[in-house]
């Protein structure tokens, strides 16, 4: 099934691409984009296959990510982020899991997952408040998964879950207004105080081991993954994808570019935009193939029922917020090589280089905070299980 949904996103490319300066001028994705994905069965690749999903490799979807964020950053970015959330969706009690899909399977759910909210305990689950920011895609949603800390009687947190609501629980500010990733239409989250049933939460302490309820439901391999490298490649995906599509239009432009600064030289003749050339496709290459060995590496353990090993989630977590990084890098060094020209806000490349420095700035991204944890377990320091 995975293959078929990959050639019809690849059969869209071009719609997606003609309307990415509409997605920033919407300051979302455009409708249209939306349902043209849901229809390739995209949403439902890593969505429980009791609920109609296909629970794909997870590389397959990565592989789609990246093909819609090579056509615009942003529906790549929204893509990614709204297709990763079923899979999360499926790691809840099935109580939960039948509330979000048992009505329709095709369902949406946006998310922000820093604790910025608050909740207390009462019988049955816990009263929830807070405001939030950067749910992308919350437009094309109907739930929400938002991070919130459980404070005890004397105010202190106690437990770090994520919440899940449906849309008559929360309101949707609009406040996007970007330089980059303009498209995505991340707007803000605010919640009342409202009841959230204890089944429809989720401790992270639970996805940190690998440990959750919606196992006994979903025993299959994708849902023995680790959130901490299901999630933050999630963002790193589209980025691969930005890379690969600014790489793509840069080569057709340089092919045909003459340089007026230079007395008429054609740029395909110049050597440094050759070693740039080469150089980005290096980053771009390097970025995706250990995306791909550390899904790989991973996924045979969770076919096995083996437990993954911590050394092998830090890895995940490393190559991740480096592919980040070398996505970037990649870009830069081609808007560098690309004139004058290429600052025209219009332009493909431009839009790219935008959003991909939007992105940059996700939390998943943060390099040192993960590189640490990295170097101290080569060191022989004890990390624990956590968010990597």
């Amino acid at each position: 099934m995975s293959e078929e949904i990959l050639g019809k996103v690849r059969e869209l490319l071009p719609a997606l691409a003609d309307r990415a300066a509409e997605a920033e001028e919407l300051r979302k994705v455009p409708p249209e984009s939306v349902k043209a994905l849901q229809e390739t069965g995209f949403f439902r690749m890593l969505q429980p296959v009791r609920y109609g999903g296909f629970e794909s490799h997870p590389l397959d979807f990565y592989t789609a990510v990246r093909m819609i964020g090579s056509a615009c950053g942003s529906t790549g970015w929204v893509a990614s982020v709204l297709g990763v959330h079923p899979w999360h969706v499926g790691l809840f009690d099935v109580a939960a899991q039948d509330e979000v899909f048992g009505e329709d399977q095709d369902t949406r759910i946006s998310s922000s997952y820093a604790p910025t909210g608050r909740a207390t305990a009462v019988e049955g689950g816990f009263r929830f408040s807070g405001k939030w920011s950067f749910s992308s895609g919350c437009d094309h949603a109907t739930w929400v998964l938002l991070g919130g800390l459980v404070m005890n009687d004397e105010g202190k947190p106690v437990d770090f879950r994520t919440f899940l609501l449906p849309i008559a629980d929360y309101t949707i500010n609009d406040v996007w207004d970007t330089v980059g990733l303009r498209g995505t239409g991340s707007n803000d989250i605010v919640v009342d105080d409202v009841f959230v049933p204890e089944h429809r939460t989720l401790s992270m302490a639970h996805t940190a081991r690998c440990v959750c309820p919606g196992q006994e439901v979903n025993p299959g391999p994708l849902f023995r993954m680790p959130y901490g490298t299901i999630h933050p490649y999630a963002i790193t995906a589209p980025m691969i994808g930005m890379a690969t599509g600014a790489y793509d239009v840069h080569v057709t432009v340089t092919r045909e570019r003459v340089r007026a600064a230079y007395l008429g030289e054609k740029s395909v003749d110049d050597p440094f935009a050759q070693v740039r050339i080469a150089t980005a496709a290096s980053d771009i290459d390097t970025a995706w193939w250990q995306l791909e060995k550390d899904i790989n590496d991973e996924w045979a353990h969770a076919v096995a029922g083996t437990k993954i090993p911590i050394e092998m989630r830090l890895r995940a977590r490393r190559d991740q917020v480096l592919g980040s990084a070398r996505a970037i890098s990649a870009i830069d060094r081609l808007f560098e090589s690309a004139g004058g020209k290429a600052i025209n806000a219009g332009l493909p490349l431009p839009r790219f280089w935008r959003d991909a420095h939007a992105a940059r700035v996700h939390a998943a991204n943060d390099p040192e905070r993960v590189l640490v944890l990295y170097g101290k377990n080569e060191l022989g320091i004890q990390v624990r299980d956590g968010l990597f």
